[in-house]
């Protein structure tokens, strides 16, 4: 367990920071005394972030980096090391979904995935890694509920975050002799831009019907979840009811879990095609 004022002074690395949990991630560690580092593609959303930042009193930088760019991710995090002497958190924010059945979606798609979703994690984990060790940190992965069980539409999502359970468990496995922690971070539904940015059957982005499962949590409290999971050396957080028990049901009756959620699924897509009507009847 790590003493929560432990974290002052501390630096911390967010990719994917200017979306919806990154931008709360940086708050809740800021408001902890943590230095952050914002790492995004937007640079626009990631100067105000800067500047809301600034005026709560905590200290940050703003690089813009592509993560799938392996010298992108070396560059934005040596910066971050010269500034600052050194990396003790760093969290693999950035992610990318898309809503298209398996038969229909380009296998272009599936290469899109991957490259944001597990090679962005493996190139920023590898650029701050040396620091993570000396420091004896940690690295926080964002994975999701498709990341141990199903998720119909969503295959080279879920197949991504599978990969991601597989990297991260195994890394702990081989370094936390060495100091260190890894923690997986399994979030339910979030209210995120994440899904207007989804890429569809043919790799072209937004506008992309959303169907979910249960209700969705407020960003703020995804962080906090997280922020009390990294200081109680946490190794797996799984997040929000619906996920807590999509965990234990995939486990112990896969075929009720593939009914349960193809009937949610249904449901919600019912509900939104129903809006959509009156909206245009409207």
């Amino acid at each position: 367990m790590i003493d929560s004022t432990s974290m002052s002074g501390k630096t911390v690395v967010i990719t994917g920071a200017a979306g919806g949990i990154g931008s709360a991630l940086a708050r809740r560690f800021g408001r902890a005394g943590a230095r952050v580092a914002l790492l995004d593609l937007d640079a626009g959303r990631l100067d105000a972030l800067a500047v809301e930042l600034d005026g709560l009193g905590i200290e940050s930088m703003a690089a813009v980096c592509d993560i799938t760019d392996r010298e992108d991710c070396d560059r934005a995090v040596g910066k971050v090391i010269d500034a600052w002497g050194g990396v003790d958190v760093l969290i693999n924010n950035a992610g990318l979904t898309h809503l298209s059945p398996f038969a229909e979606t380009d296998i272009s798609v599936y290469h899109k995935l991957m490259d944001v979703n597990v090679f962005g994690a493996i190139n920023a984990t590898h650029a701050a890694l040396p620091s993570l060790l000396q420091r004896r940190g940690t690295v926080v992965a964002m994975s999701s509920v498709a990341g141990f069980s199903p998720l119909p539409t969503r295959t080279g999502y879920s197949a991504a975050k599978h990969a991601l359970h597989g990297l991260f468990d195994t890394l702990r496995a081989e370094l936390e002799p060495q100091g260190l922690k890894v923690l997986i971070v399994c979030p339910g539904f979030t209210k995120t831009d994440m899904a207007s940015r989804a890429l569809g059957a043919d790799g072209s982005v937004g506008g992309h019907r959303r169907t979910t499962v249960g209700t969705h949590a407020d960003p703020a409290d995804v962080a906090d979840e997280i922020f009390r999971a990294l200081l109680k050396g946490r190794r797996l957080l799984v997040m929000s009811r619906v996920g807590k028990l999509a965990f234990v049901l995939w486990r112990v009756w896969p075929a009720l879990y593939q009914r349960l959620m193809l009937r949610s699924l249904d449901r919600d897509a019912a509900r939104l095609r129903e809006e959509e009507r009156r909206a245009a009847g409207s």
